[in-house]
């Protein structure tokens, strides 16, 4: 699976992040460094709607900046995630397409509990395919 990937900043849970993408077989798409946070939303968003990459995940200090910018982008559903439980439901409920990590609030092992739960929900439920639909 190809994976974008973009973080403003870089610490032990950002590294956990692509170690868990690398050891996972994933293909990480990445922008040029140096690009603000808003910049790298929009990279990752443009990255999947393109299909650049099937997937992507942002990280900023809170994960909300990262998650507004790919959501202009449209055709993305970028949803904050901070457990297991959230980002499987995003996928599963919403369809969400970007996951977003807040880099400074999320232990290594935590964000890629995180990370896991969101790429290992392929599809989204089938009783949700309507309201889905309605996000446009």
């Amino acid at each position: 699976m190809r994976v974008a990937f973009a973080s403003d900043d870089e610490n032990e849970t950002t590294a956990a992040v692509v170690r868990a993408l690398t050891e996972g077989g994933h293909e990480i798409v990445r922008p040029e460094p140096g690009q603000s946070w808003p910049d790298l939303g929009r990279f990752v968003g443009r990255a999947v709607v393109e299909g650049r990459a099937d997937y992507g995940v942002v990280m900023c200090w809170t994960g909300t900046g990262t998650a507004i910018a790919a959501n202009k982008v449209p055709g993305v559903r970028a949803a904050l995630a901070w457990d297991p439980w959230i980002a499987r439901g995003a996928r599963l409920w919403n369809d969400a397409n970007v996951l977003a990590m807040s880099l400074k609030r999320l232990a290594p092992d935590v964000a890629v509990e995180v990370l896991r739960a969101f790429l290992d929900t392929s599809e989204p439920d089938p009783d949700e395919a309507a309201n889905i639909a309605a996000l446009g």
